[in-house]
């Protein structure tokens, strides 16, 4: 199969949806790799890297769209790129669909497979493509959440761990999945008074078991959403439903009762964002203030570190990606978790939260397949 990894050209998206050492893997399975010119520059991969590693570079994105069967990419396709997709080629990628109509309207119109990295799942039930990114978007909302804190960047200047006989900083995490377990586990170690709210019970045991008692955790009702989200100084919201959009947890009304300086740091803004006043923001302009309160939505918060993101993300996303060069779409038809990852395939949607989301009649993603 030919591959294809364009340069990614979200704002201050630095990530590569191929490393060199990915490449290499390909090409040693018998595919041929076309790279854009300068795809890896943000992680420090020159095209000599690429060519050294076995693949062909070209320089424009058109061409690597008109040469390849499959696209390989970090983020969703942007209006100019979802224009150069066709009928007969494999996007790898992620999507998050469900809050993206346009981008959507886009892939059906293409007619392309599209399959995204965020549904994909594994034996235990977990989202093994999506895992890696929301351990550093987890880790790295802490970092925001510092930042915007301080005076200078219009917080109400706390320091997360306070100092000895100043209190720390309240932090407030709303979901106690890959992302909240990682921003719980950065803001303990910087020394934050944490809470992590959760709907399931025998996942606030797990995470009471890991920290030892060193965060506080409660189950999500409105009134300890209220009571928490009031006196916090920051809240990160790490909910996430697969493939759906994000459940607004944290309203505008909300916001009259928290303090003025606070932080609001959605992390499920790929998916529409959990707080009422989220909209998406960039690196190059990250925040925004409602009511006195912070809002941080940057929607590629690991673009930001692209050298640990690229790596983590290329070796959880190899294996199945080797397995489409591989098998093209009798993969989806073999592999049930990889076939979870379908969203879009010949005009068709094929995963259930963005059909419902969006207001998509459903194809079966056997059905459509096997139609195909």
């Amino acid at each position: 199969m030919r591959v294809g990894c364009p340069k990614e050209i979200k704002n201050h998206e630095y990530r590569v949806g191929l490393t060199p050492g990915s490449v290499r893997e390909y090409v040693a399975n018998g595919h041929t790799v076309i790279v854009e010119t300068k795809a890896g520059e943000g992680i420090d991969a020159d095209d000599a890297a690429y060519v050294a590693a076995g693949a062909k570079v070209v320089q424009s994105a058109k061409e690597v769209f008109d040469q390849s069967d499959m696209i390989v990419k970090v983020k969703e396709p942007q209006p100019v790129e979802w224009a150069m997709l066709r009928e007969d080629q494999i996007l790898y990628t992620y999507l998050h669909l469900a809050p993206d109509p346009e981008q959507t309207k886009g892939l059906v119109e293409s007619g392309c497979t599209a399959v995204a990295y965020e549904t994909v799942t594994d034996d235990r039930g977990g989202l093994p493509l999506l895992a890696p990114m929301s351990e550093v978007a987890g880790r790295m909302a802490i970092q925001a959440s510092a930042t915007a804190l301080q005076k200078a960047h219009g917080g109400h200047g706390i320091l997360l761990g306070g100092v000895p006989g100043v209190l720390p900083a309240k932090v407030v995490v709303l979901g106690g999945g890959v992302v909240g377990l990682n921003a719980a586990k950065m803001a303990v170690g910087l020394g934050a008074d944490v809470t992590i709210i959760d709907r399931s019970i025998p996942r606030l045991r797990e995470l009471d078991n890991i920290f030892n008692g060193r965060v506080h955790t409660r189950y999500s009702t409105i009134e300890a959403l209220e009571e928490e989200v009031f006196v916090a100084d920051a809240v990160i919201g790490a909910v996430l439903i697969p493939g759906a959009a994000a459940p607004k947890l944290v309203t505008r009304e909300m916001l009259g009762g928290m303090k003025k300086g606070a932080v609001l740091c959605d992390v499920a803004i790929d998916q529409g964002g959990c707080f009422e006043t989220s909209k998406a923001t960039t690196h190059s302009d990250p925040t925004y203030v409602i009511d006195d309160v912070i809002h941080y939505c940057v929607a590629n918060m690991p673009g930001a570190v692209p050298v640990t993101s690229a790596k983590a993300l290329n070796n959880a996303t190899l294996y199945y990606g080797l397995m489409l060069a591989n098998k093209g779409l009798k993969a989806l038809v073999d592999d049930p978790h990889l076939r979870n990852g379908l969203n879009v395939h010949r005009g068709r949607i094929t995963n259930k939260a963005v059909a419902d989301a969006l207001g998509y009649e459903l194809a079966a993603p056997q059905d459509a397949l096997k139609a195909a």
